[in-house]
């Protein structure tokens, strides 16, 4: 479970969560999904093993943002976090570089 390693990941780096939502219990679609854009500088995004990275003050787009943080269901992707400025989504297997 992607959750399960990201939580774990956090724990292990002693990273302290502040506010958590179960994605089961809340529906972010993409109203939703750009303001919690809207208020980072960085998205960084795990789909698989590639990690993509996109620098939200260059002025990219709605659907660039959308594309990596919304699922086929037209959800957002879990786990969705917040560290600093930057917003990760989804959760590679080894955890993303900058948070270790």
């Amino acid at each position: 479970m992607t959750c399960g390693r990201a939580r774990e990941f956090l724990e292990r780096k002693k990273i302290k969560v502040t506010e958590q939502v179960a994605a089961g219990k809340a529906s972010y679609g993409k109203k939703e999904a750009l303001a919690l854009a809207a208020g980072a500088s960085r998205l960084v995004s795990a789909k698989g093993t590639r990690v993509v990275e996109l620098d939200l003050k260059a002025g990219a787009t709605d659907s660039e943002i959308l594309a990596l943080m919304l699922g086929p269901t037209g959800n957002l992707r879990a786990p969705t976090m917040r560290v600093g400025d930057t917003l990760y989504v989804g959760f590679p297997k080894e955890g993303f570089p900058a948070l270790k």
